[in-house]
C-alpha cells in the first residue's frame, strides 16, 4: 500500500485514492489473489522484511495487443528505500522466467503516465510501448502507457 500511495498520491491523499488503495491491499484481496491459480505473486526480501513484489497473472490479453498467450504483469512495487539497487529488475526477470515457464508468449503491463520512474524503467528492459489505454477506478479516469515485451521459454 506503500508504494501505492508513494505514486499515486503526489497531492496528498484523496477519497477515491484511499478507497482503492483500501480495496486492493485489504487482506481479503490478497486472499482472493493468492488463492487465484493463474495469479503469480514473487517477492522480494531483505533480512527477513518485504521490500518488493511482483504480481502476474497468465492468460491475460489486452485488447490492444490481441496476444491470448499474454500475461499481465499486475503490479511490480518495490519499497522506496530499495528503489535504484536491482530489486524492480530481479523481480521483473523472475517474473518473465515464471511467465515463460507457463507458456506465456509476451508480458505486459501498463503504467500510468505520471509515474516517471516506471516509465523509464519498462524500456531498459526491454519492453516497447505498445499503447495508451485508460484505468478508470473510483470513477476517475488515468491516463497510462501499455508497455509489452516477447518472451522466450530458455531451453535446457
Amino acid at each position: 500500500m506503500q508504494v501505492f500511495l508513494d505514486t499515486y498520491a503526489t497531492q496528498g491523499i484523496r477519497e477515491s485514492i484511499a478507497r482503492e488503495a483500501l480495496d486492493a491491499f485489504s487482506p481479503q484481496a490478497f486472499a482472493h489473489l493468492l488463492a487465484e491459480p493463474a495469479t503469480l505473486i514473487i517477492v522480494a526480501e531483505s533480512q527477513g522484511h518485504l521490500i518488493g513484489f511482483a504480481q502476474f497473472a497468465f492468460r491475460t490479453d489486452h485488447p490492444m495487443l490481441g496476444i491470448p498467450t499474454a500475461a499481465e504483469l499486475q503490479r511490480l512495487y518495490v519499497q522506496e528505500r530499495f528503489t535504484g539497487r536491482g530489486v524492480g529488475r530481479l523481480l521483473l526477470e523472475a517474473a518473465e522466467q515464471r511467465a515463460a515457464a507457463g507458456n506465456a508468449t509476451l508480458l505486459w503491463a501498463t503504467v500510468w503516465v505520471g509515474n516517471p520512474r516506471a516509465l523509464g524503467f519498462y524500456p531498459r528492459q526491454g519492453y516497447e510501448v505498445k499503447g495508451s489505454p485508460r484505468y478508470v477506478f473510483q470513477g476517475e479516469t488515468h491516463e497510462n502507457c501499455l508497455f509489452a515485451k516477447a518472451i522466450v521459454k530458455a531451453v535446457r
